[in-house]
């Protein structure tokens, strides 16, 4: 007769093999898709023990179901620049889960954006926006178009041929786009009024992170920073520290970053270090976030100029170097991958305590196991980077009901949802052997929600 221990590893077998069959047929179905295997390996990795413990997920398929998009829709979209001549970009919006809601997902305009990137977007967010506890499924979309440089006219007719087609796809009870990079509330407005249009209504919740006067919430802007945040304090608390007195890095100086910085600072500690796709600047006394936001947000400068207004500081060329900078806590909040495994060892060796993923998988695979190897407290990014979506699922909640919260009723909010998605991924992470490990703790608690729904909902 079987012991119990060789009964539990017979069935840790069995899911590995499953995981691994599946995995495998998910890159052979999707080639040269390298950013959405990265991010279908880390969250299948991580479900291995909920397999193992209760075999009905197998059973049903959910893993082969939930891997593949419901819909992937790609669409040309033309436009005319100030000089007439004709552009032709690529949109995409993709599909992935509704299960428990309407599909949920920001647009993002870079010349980097293409079906991988898209999909593994839309896969992260489906158990981002479970994570929640919001009534909201996956999505993603955008587009290879590239803003800068670009001037509001030429912003405005592109916006306005993206939503002339990515209409037929959306609306309130369907999917709900919202901003991502390169989105911001100007092209958020202009695809609002473009649909407004052409459907010959006022569907307010079609679109989230509009402007306040016509529909937007209060704290919307601020979410994803403050949300990362929140949610780092709390890991930090568990450990008796906090942000106070703290020295952060914070990479990025877009809209997370910016309010990151914000409230990282309100909590007592001094953010040193930020940055833009150009390079870095360092300041040993402290960012001043009001030359960074005036930077960035009104004159569209690069990052660079911060050093014309506070000679004491330092720019660098190229992003990577930011990570050299000896700090207490770090706040990767710019684009995906861009911690990798020598940057994670240089953090680790310089004595980094916390580490918060305000943006969409910056950190690699390898990265993450030196972390967690490391044992620095890690905040994975669908879970510590939910906060911008949540609030867009307030947003939707306000719309709906055609009225308006206080900032500080949407920031209260936002700050018990960041602490039950810490204290649910902590929980899922004890429930399935791995203490401690956020990772698969929010992989494990988003998951587990969609999967039941999907299982209820039969095979569809």
């Amino acid at each position: 007769m079987k012991t119990v221990e060789e009964i539990k590893e017979n069935s840790m077998e069995v899911a590995r093999n499953y995981v691994n069959e599946v995995y495998e047929a998910v890159i052979a179905r999707n080639p040269n898709e390298s950013e959405f295997h990265q991010a279908v390996k880390e969250i299948f990795d991580s479900l291995v023990p909920v397999f193992a413990k209760e075999p009905k997920y197998m059973k049903h398929g959910v893993l082969e179901r939930i891997s593949e998009p419901e819909r992937l829709i790609t669409f040309r979209v033309p436009w005319v620049d100030d000089n007439g001549k004709v552009h032709v970009n690529r949109g995409f919006r993709v599909q992935f889960n509704s299960n428990i809601g309407p599909y949920k997902g920001g647009i993002r305009f870079h010349p980097s954006v293409n079906a991988s990137i898209i999909k593994f977007l839309g896969f992260e967010q489906i158990f981002k926006n479970s994570l929640t506890g919001q009534p909201i499924g996956g999505g993603k979309g955008g587009s290879d178009f590239d803003p800068k440089g670009r001037s509001d006219n030429e912003i405005m007719r592109f916006t306005q041929s993206f939503m002339t087609e990515l209409c037929k796809y959306i609306g309130p009870d369907v999917d709900v786009p919202a901003g991502d990079i390169g989105v911001g509330a100007r092209e958020v407005g202009y695809m609002f009024g473009q649909y407004k249009k052409i459907r010959g209504g006022y569907e307010a919740g079609v679109l989230t992170g509009k402007g306040i006067g016509y529909g937007g919430s209060l704290a919307r802007t601020e979410a994803t920073g403050y949300g990362t945040v929140y949610f780092v304090e709390e890991m930090l608390k568990d450990q008796g520290l906090g942000f106070a007195g703290s020295t952060v890095i914070v990479s990025g100086s877009g809209n997370v970053s910016t309010y990151a910085i914000q409230k990282a600072q309100s909590f007592g500690a001094k953010v040193v270090a930020c940055s833009d796709s150009n390079g870095y600047i360092y300041d040993k006394e402290g960012i001043n976030l009001d030359t960074v936001k005036r930077i960035k947000e009104v004159e569209r400068k690069r990052i660079s100029e911060y050093v014309n207004e506070h000679p004491h500081a330092e720019y660098h060329e190229g992003c990577s170097g930011i990570w050299s900078i000896p700090c207490d806590i770090a706040l990767p909040c710019a684009t995906q991958n861009e911690i990798d495994e020598l940057a994670a060892q240089i953090l680790v060796d310089n004595g980094v305590r916390a580490v918060g993923e305000g943006a969409n998988m910056p950190s690699t695979l390898k990265a993450i196991d030196i972390f967690l190897n490391n044992n620095i407290l890690f905040g994975p990014a669908k879970a510590a980077n939910a906060g911008g979506v949540a609030v867009s699922s307030l947003e939707m909640a306000q719309n709906s009901m055609r009225l308006s919260w206080t900032f500080e009723e949407v920031d209260a909010k936002l700050h018990e949802i960041m602490k039950n998605i810490y204290r649910n991924s902590v929980k899922a992470a004890e429930n399935y052997g791995h203490p401690g490990n956020l990772v698969v703790g929010a992989n494990i608690a988003g998951f587990i929600k969609v999967a039941d729904a999907m299982i209820a909902q039969g095979v569809i």
